[in-house]
């Protein structure tokens, strides 16, 4: 099934569930905007390769590190879940700041 923007043009399947994922995780959708942004050069002086080259190692880099930081908070809860499932005794503790 096909969804239709106001341009009219039919989004995919896999690009509905793309906008979907990026939706619940707004800090990804951030870096991946900004990474898209690099391509732009309508504002501003011109780059040069390097500079965009260096541009672009530094989003992904914040990209790699947004990626592990939502991956580790899943993991943390999925944990969390399976331990208290297996023995509802236990109680989970916030570290304080």
């Amino acid at each position: 099934m096909k969804h239709a923007n106001a341009g009219g043009y039919k989004f995919s399947q896999p690009e509905v569930r793309l906008v979907e994922q990026l939706r619940q995780q707004p800090e990804m959708m951030e870096r991946l905007q900004s990474i898209l942004e690099l391509t732009r050069t309508v504002d501003g002086p011109l780059k040069t390769a390097d500079q965009v080259e260096e541009l672009l190692i530094k989003e992904l880099r914040r990209l790699g590190n947004t990626t592990l930081c939502q991956w580790a908070k899943q993991a943390e809860a999925h944990v969390s879940n399976e331990l208290k499932a297996q023995d509802p005794t236990i109680r989970s503790r916030k570290k304080k700041h």
